[in-house]
C-alpha cells in the first residue's frame, strides 16, 4: 500500500467523525459534506509527515473549513429572515442506520441546533469544538484568531445561550411517543383542552415553509398559541395527509406524506412529559432531498 492510499484510508477512519463535526457547525448535511470534502483536498495538498495526531488535525481542518462558510454565509445574507429550520436526520423507529449513528452521537437534537444558528460564528465553532468534542482551547485558539482564554469565553457564552433555550428532551422514547400520539389525536379530533394537557406552558412552535413569500417562516409562543396553530393546521390539512412515525435526529418525530410526496416533518421535543418545542419543516425544496429510505 503506498502513501497515497494509506493516507485515504486514515482519512476514511476518521470521515463519520468529521461529518458529525461539519453538522453541528453548519446544521446542513450538504454542506456538511462538502466541509468534508475539502477537508480530504488539503489534506491530500499537505505535508502530513510532522502529523502525529490525524484525527486531531483533520477535526481542527473542517472547523476552519465550517468558520469561513459560517461567515461567507453571514455576509452574503443568504439566510431568509425569520425561522430556517437545520436539515432533519430521518430514520425508522427502530433507529438510525450506522452511517448516522455518529451524526447523532450525544444528543444532537434539531432544538439544540436551532438554537446554535443563532451563535456567532465563532461562538458556535468554540462551543461545538469544545463542549461537544472535547477540543482543547489551545487548539481552538488558532482557528478564530483569539487567545486560548478569549476561545475559552466564547465558549462559555455560547454555553449560556444553549443551557437557557435548548431543552434536553427525556430519554425515554416510549413516553415521548405517548405524549406526541396525544398531542396528534387531540389536534385530530379538535379537542383544545386535550392540546394544552400535553404542552409546557412556554411551548415554542417554530415552521419553516422555505422561501416561498404566501407562506412566511413564523414562530410561535405558548401552550394557547401552539394548540391554536395545531387545531388550524388540522383542519387546513384535510384528510389526505398520510403520516410516519419516524424518528427525527434520535427524538419522537412525524413525516407527512400527500399525495406520496413529504409534505411535512414535525420534531417534537418532549421533557418532563409535555411538549416544549414542535419544530416543523414545510419548505418542498428541502423536503425533496431528505433521506427516508429509514423509513420504508
Amino acid at each position: 500500500m503506498n502513501e497515497n492510499q494509506l493516507l485515504a484510508e486514515g482519512f476514511e477512519a476518521h470521515r463519520g467523525h468529521l461529518r458529525a463535526v461539519a453538522y453541528r457547525m453548519l446544521g446542513s448535511l450538504s454542506e456538511a459534506d462538502d466541509a468534508v470534502q475539502e477537508a480530504w483536498l488539503r489534506l491530500s495538498r499537505s505535508d502530513t509527515g510532522a502529523v502525529r495526531n490525524l484525527g486531531g488535525w483533520l477535526t481542527t481542518v473542517v472547523g476552519r473549513v465550517c468558520l469561513d462558510m459560517l461567515r461567507s454565509r453571514t455576509a452574503r445574507r443568504e439566510e431568509p429572515l425569520g425561522v430556517r429550520l437545520p436539515d432533519p436526520v430521518i430514520s425508522g423507529e427502530g433507529g438510525p442506520g450506522p452511517e448516522d449513528q455518529a451524526l447523532l452521537a450525544d444528543s444532537v437534537g434539531l432544538a439544540l441546533l436551532v438554537v446554535l444558528e443563532t451563535l456567532a460564528p465563532a461562538e458556535r465553532l468554540a462551543f461545538v469544538l469544545h463542549d461537544l468534542f472535547a477540543v482543547p482551547f489551545e487548539e481552538i485558539a488558532p482557528i478564530v484568531d483569539r487567545t486560548p482564554a478569549a476561545a475559552r469565553q466564547l465558549a462559555s457564552r455560547a454555553r449560556r445561550r444553549v443551557r437557557g433555550a435548548a431543552p434536553v428532551p427525556d430519554a425515554d422514547l416510549a413516553r415521548q411517543r405517548e405524549v406526541v400520539d396525544a398531542f396528534l389525536a387531540a389536534a385530530r379530533d379538535g379537542d383544545f383542552d386535550g392540546l394544552i394537557a400535553v404542552l409546557d406552558p412556554d411551548v415554542v412552535l417554530r415552521a419553516d415553509y422555505g422561501p416561498a413569500p404566501a407562506r412566511a417562516p413564523r414562530e410561535v409562543h405558548g401552550a394557547a398559541a401552539v394548540a391554536d396553530q395545531a387545531l388550524t393546521f388540522s383542519r387546513l390539512s384535510g384528510t389526505d395527509l398520510r403520516s410516519r412515525p419516524a424518528l427525527v435526529n434520535g427524538a419522537v418525530g412525524v413525516v407527512s406524506f400527500r399525495e406520496g410526496r413529504p409534505f411535512s416533518v414535525l420534531a417534537f421535543t418532549v421533557t418532563d412529559g409535555r411538549i416544549v418545542a414542535v419544530d416543523i419543516l414545510a419548505d418542498p425544496g428541502r423536503l425533496s432531498g431528505l433521506d427516508l429510505t429509514d423509513l420504508d
